[in-house]
């Protein structure tokens, strides 16, 4: 038989065979015997501690003891029969019993030979008993892997169903260490290891799966988190390094007429100093022979959509068309309107592509931006359709970015032989951490700065029984002139959840918002896109007071009029959701209010995302909670959510591990950017396997 290797499956290892390997793979997805290596344990109990029979006390914990069985019974039972066993410690008895396995149990036991027994103790009719105790020879114990602290590995209820215990995955796992222990070789550089005192690599596997002591621990941990978070950034900055020098983008040297004249003439206010360097930023790397590949980050109302302005405009001023990706027709519809009326004055051809535009319309727009008439293209995922293709596309701004699956986006590359610069648009922010991870490959810029003059949205927590003083202060607002917005979760009445819906709702508001005194628009998703735009236009023209809607809202309607933002079972939405919500007022010079409604019952989870929202109107700080609360792969959708599948490490305990990481992966690649030095030998290698395995860091961006 052919020796193992890590790529071996499972199948092979001693002790599993064909039947426990299936449902390794089903159960665990453990296909290989690399699989088993890098599947953890979740917790350890410390076997280094013996306890005397007279130290036991009655509380159900786990302890251990030495001793011998010195007496043995079999006790019939209504049902079937139980085995009872006398063990002694020398100086105290106590008794062992088994319900199942009776026979086998009873042939297998050695009477009066040292054995070690562990398990959870009970204190019956003043006798101490350890029901199914786990049990080795003394001799056994001293020579096994296992002798300290025993691993505990997860578990799901199949595998216990089928007998597979989790001292059967002690026992296979520590066949595959014995097995394989001589091919664990180095994976980084001498001088990393030196530098940052990091234990081998074999020696932190086996005190990961078996740790000999707490410190050992503690080192095989932190030494498998560098190693894993490391090939991560080394890959992303690796990536992003070639990229720049194979790459070659447009060079947009000239800042001509259309920047210059915009700048300078019709921009009716100033630039923060966030929003200036970001463009200097963004100016750099499109004045440079690289393709631009950049993150700009920014929260609601920051001015991102300015920067992209003129970003497009530096495109036009060096003959190249720009477009712009939005998620949802209603985002482009209202980032079209925006940038039509800005860039009236400058005569720019400018056209709206979405799923709802004509086949006449669409024809139009198709040959004007293949002769190049057609200077700036807004629109949904209708620009990644085969017809629509580009005379000369030298820029492409994806909004909302994390809406859109990494195939989605690559398509914009394929528009062109030279691909055009790419800048991607955030409005939720991202907390450090995840960006450095999933978009490590990608350079990143963010505008820290809100406009002067804007003033914080307040926002309060009230719960349904202060519905009555809600509405007062709504009509009080709307006696100001001013305009609300009321949202809710659900279209229709749901049979399981107990919250109001829109439908609901709508009738509530209209018998304390009476017509003709009040007027009531209403937005949701199974609205058709019409009737959706002239309801939006209702409201936008202030014929209606209130708009009932529900999430459609959430990006891209811009009502400055509008203060007050009432967010109904606002336990239902997500943080960053609820941040985008609120991001649709305070967009005026008026004071404004964001108002969460709530049933009594809150989870823990509910009660921190609502004392969140009223202490901060920080994004990157909300992010940073929802990142806490969510793990990474809810918050990036489901089209990201597989990207960071960690085997060990941990984005949101582990920042300190990960600035380290990126660190010495971006120092090492600077001294040696193709990992050629001898004393890289081990990294490259290590490099190449992880590379050719994990293909989906390839097109992350």
């Amino acid at each position: 038989m052919q020796p193992l290797n890590l790529h071996t499956s499972i199948a092979y290892l001693k002790g599993v065979g064909p039947a426990r390997a299936e449902l390794l793979k089903s159960e665990l997805s453990i296909h290989t015997l690399q699989d088993l290596l890098n599947f953890f344990p979740n917790r350890y109990i410390d076997r280094t501690q013996f306890y005397k029979i007279n130290q036991l006390e009655g509380n159900s914990s786990e302890v251990q003891l030495i001793g011998k069985i010195t007496n043995l019974k079999t006790i019939e039972q209504k049902v079937g029969s139980r085995l009872v066993a006398t063990f002694s410690d020398g100086n105290d008895m106590m008794e062992l019993v088994w319900f199942k396995g009776v026979k086998w149990i009873k042939s297998n036991i050695k009477l009066n030979t040292p054995y070690v027994i562990f398990g959870r103790v009970n204190l019956f009719n003043g006798v101490y008993n350890m029901p199914h105790p786990e049990m080795d020879l003394l001799d056994d114990f001293n020579k096994s892997l296992h002798a300290t602290m025993q691993p505990v590995y997860p578990s799901t209820e199949m595998l216990s169903k089928k007998g597979f215990s989790n001292r059967a995955m002690i026992s296979i796992v520590e066949q595959l260490l014995i097995e394989i222990n001589h091919q664990l070789k180095e994976s980084l550089s001498q001088t990393i290891i030196n530098q940052y005192q990091l234990i081998p690599r074999n020696i932190a596997y086996r005190n990961i799966h078996f740790p000999e002591q707490q410190e050992l621990l503690t080192k095989a941990e932190f030494r498998l988190k560098f190693e894993e978070l490391f090939y991560i950034q080394l890959q992303l900055i690796r990536k992003n390094i070639l990229r720049k020098s194979k790459i070659k983008g447009h060079k947009f040297d000239i800042v001509g007429h259309y920047f210059n004249e915009f700048y300078q003439n019709h921009l009716e206010f100033d630039l923060t100093n966030a929003q200036k360097r970001v463009i200097k930023e963004i100016r750099k790397d499109m004045g440079s022979k690289a393709q631009m590949n950049r993150l700009l980050q920014g929260d609601v109302g920051s001015g991102k959509t300015i920067v992209a302005l003129l970003s497009m405009l530096i495109a036009l001023d060096n003959g190249f068309q720009a477009a712009l990706l939005a998620p949802t027709e209603i985002l482009a519809n209202q980032h079209f309107q925006t940038f039509s009326e800005l860039l009236k004055p400058l005569n720019v051809q400018i056209k709206l592509l979405t799923g709802s535009v004509k086949t006449k319309d669409r024809k139009e727009i198709h040959e004007e931006l293949e002769n190049g008439k057609l200077q700036i293209l807004i629109g949904t995922h209708a620009l990644f359709e085969e017809k629509v293709q580009f005379n000369n596309l030298g820029l492409a701004i994806i909004d909302e970015q994390h809406r859109f699956g990494v195939e989605q986006r690559s398509k914009m590359w394929r528009k062109n032989e030279i691909p055009p610069h790419i800048l991607i648009m955030s409005a939720t922010p991202i907390p450090r951490t995840l960006a450095m991870s999933i978009y490590g490959d990608l350079d990143m810029s963010v505008i820290d700065e809100m406009p002067p003059g804007r003033k914080d949205i307040k926002t309060v927590h009230r719960f349904d029984k202060n519905r009555l003083a809600v509405f007062k202060f709504i009509k009080d607002q709307i006696e100001k002139g001013r305009q609300i917005y009321i949202v809710y979760p659900l279209i229709q009445e749901s049979e399981v959840l107990d919250y109001k819906d829109l439908m609901d709702g709508f009738e509530g508001i209209s018998r304390a918002f009476p017509l003709p005194k009040y007027s009531i628009s209403v937005v949701h998703g199974k609205l058709k896109g019409e009737e959706k735009d002239l309801e939006m236009q209702r409201f936008i023209k202030k014929e209606t007071d209130i708009m009932i809607a529900t999430t459609v809202i959430e990006v891209g309607v811009n009502v400055p009029n509008a203060s007050v933002m009432v967010i109904e079972s606002a336990e239902r939405f997500g943080l960053s959701q609820l941040h985008q919500l609120r991001g649709r007022v305070g967009r005026g010079a008026e004071q404004s209010y964001c108002i969460l409604m709530t049933g009594n019952k809150l989870s823990e989870d509910a009660k921190t995302r609502i004392s969140t929202m009223v202490n901060t109107n920080n994004g990157f700080e909300i992010a940073d909670v929802d990142l806490k609360l969510r793990g990474p792969g809810n918050l990036l959708g489901k089209q990201q959510s597989g990207v960071l599948n960690l085997k060990i490490a941990d984005i949101v305990k582990d920042t300190q591990v990960l600035k380290l990481a990126r660190s010495v992966a971006f120092e090492t690649l600077q001294k040696d950017a193709n990992l050629a030095l001898p004393e890289n030998f081990n990294i490259l290698n290590t490099y190449k396997e992880i590379s050719h395995k994990t293909a989906i860091w390839a097109n992350i961006s």
